[in-house]
């Protein structure tokens, strides 16, 4: 018998207040001043501590997370006479019974995860969005195809590289990334789900995403530098950034204010309301799909988490046509990203990080993807003399999301940075429809490899 395991945290609510402290020290050191700090977010992202800090805890046993009945009865795991119970009465060795932080990731992707995708998109402003011109958009879409395409084109190179490495199961790890890489965190946890991926791989998926999301990033940043030169060379028109930067900010001009308690009460009221839509479209779909279509499971349309984030997302871009679009400038998008961090936090909480080392070779294959991504964006910002500012926002709109883009446009110009977080907005309303549609393909590719 296996020496069993002894967990330092086994309460619920102990862990959500250790990983809401994480968060906040998180934050607290991004923002601040310090020399030390300053220069410690400069190579190592935010995003990426808010994984590893929390997948800490599960790595060295410090919170019990979820475990096998089977090693539970057999003595390796000792997760107290509760969970041992549950163990017993189900007899099933291959059931896993949560722990403390498992019902934590239940909330965070069923409660968080839904209603932060209803606030996210709930910005989304089609008048602008067509008011950022052709070029802009066509750059936008080409790096959700370049994310689409270059998933797959990946996997068909390493096959011919070292096939071991996308073989199984990698594919729908694969997922994750597209739905970070298309949309952002709240995209990639719902791929997570949709598609079915282990901790252990997503685990090594993360990495990839960020690592290699970070590295572009900063290439696109080089490129801001030098933008003026590559637009003169390239002959593109920069007349209509001036124009788009007076629109956007005189939207903010018009609507910003101090938000109240009501209003912060109707956000959430929105978010959740929605998700219990969400809910109902999917407990009533599911069962009906999978009695009369069985073989739409290969689809994912027997997946009831997969009609909930589809269910949510639409329903923001319904209110985002409405008065209710306003709501944003009080702060429905920030609450949204409270909600995403939190999600986050308890999907670090999920990993293992000894996983990331044991991949190394997905790395290369994330290289490959994010090369079909830039080789495309590249092309076709030459092709259509679109300026530096499109073709980079544009990307990072689609790859770093809300988070990151505005980043990239603030580079050419401080007060540029809401068009990267209108670009990014759109790529949230595409990321769960997109990242699908990538995965979709992902698996065949994988299957006919």
């Amino acid at each position: 018998m296996q020496q069993p395991i002894t967990y330092l945290i086994t309460n619920n609510a102990v862990v959500f207040g250790l990983l809401a402290l994480i968060l906040g020290l998180i934050f607290y050191t991004h923002q601040s001043q310090h020399r030390f700090f300053k220069r410690f977010y400069q190579f190592v992202p935010a995003l990426l501590l808010c994984y590893f800090i929390p997948s800490l805890l599960h790595t060295f046993n410090l919170v019990a997370y979820n475990y096998p009945c089977s090693d539970i009865l057999s003595g390796a795991v000792d997760a107290g006479k509760q969970v041992l119970a549950q163990c017993q009465q189900a007899n099933d060795p291959e059931k896993v019974v949560d722990g403390s932080g498992a019902q934590l990731y239940f909330v965070a992707t069923r409660y968080l995860l839904p209603a932060a995708l209803v606030l996210l998109t709930l910005s989304t402003d089609f008048q602008k969005i067509r008011a950022l011109g052709s070029k802009a958009l066509i750059m936008f879409l080409t790096g959700t195809v370049g994310i689409v395409i270059g998933g797959p084109i990946a996997i068909l190179v390493m096959a011919l590289i070292n096939p071991e490495v996308v073989a199984g199961d990698v594919w729908r790890g694969m997922t994750t990334v597209a739905g970070s890489w298309i949309g952002g965190g709240a995209n990639q946890a719902a791929m997570k789900e949709v598609y079915n991926v282990s901790g252990e791989l997503f685990s090594s998926m993360i990495a990839v995403d960020v690592i290699i999301a970070n590295i572009w990033m900063a290439v696109l940043l080089v490129m801001a530098s030098r933008a003026k030169e590559i637009d003169a060379k390239s002959g593109a028109d920069t007349s209509a950034i001036d124009e788009l930067k007076h629109t956007i900010e005189a939207f903010h001009r018009e609507h910003a204010r101090i938000p109240e308690l009501t209003d912060l009460i109707l956000i959430i009221a929105l978010a959740f309301g929605a998700t219990a839509v969400g809910h109902i479209v999917a407990d009533t779909l599911t069962p009906f799909i999978a009695e009369h279509w069985p073989q739409a499971e290969k689809y994912s349309l027997t997946s009831g988490f997969f009609w909930l984030v589809v269910t949510a997302t639409t329903i923001g871009l319904v209110m985002s046509t409405t008065r209710l679009r306003r709501l944003e400038a009080l702060g429905a998008s920030r609450i949204g990203s409270v909600f995403i961090y939190i999600l986050v936090a308890s999907i670090g909480l999920h990993m293992d990080i000894s996983a990331i080392v044991e991949r190394p070779w997905l790395f290369l294959v994330g290289a490959i993807w994010m090369l079909v991504h830039a080789t495309l964006m590249l092309t076709v910002a030459k092709l259509i003399k679109a300026p530096v500012f499109y073709m980079a926002v544009g990307s990072q709109a689609n790859v770093g999301g809300a988070a990151s883009a505005p980043v990239v446009a603030s580079a050419f110009h401080p007060s540029l940075a809401p068009v990267g977080v209108l670009l990014a907005v759109l790529g949230y309303a595409l990321g769960t429809y997109a990242a699908w549609i990538s995965g979709q393909i992902l698996m065949f590719t994988a299957a006919v490899n």
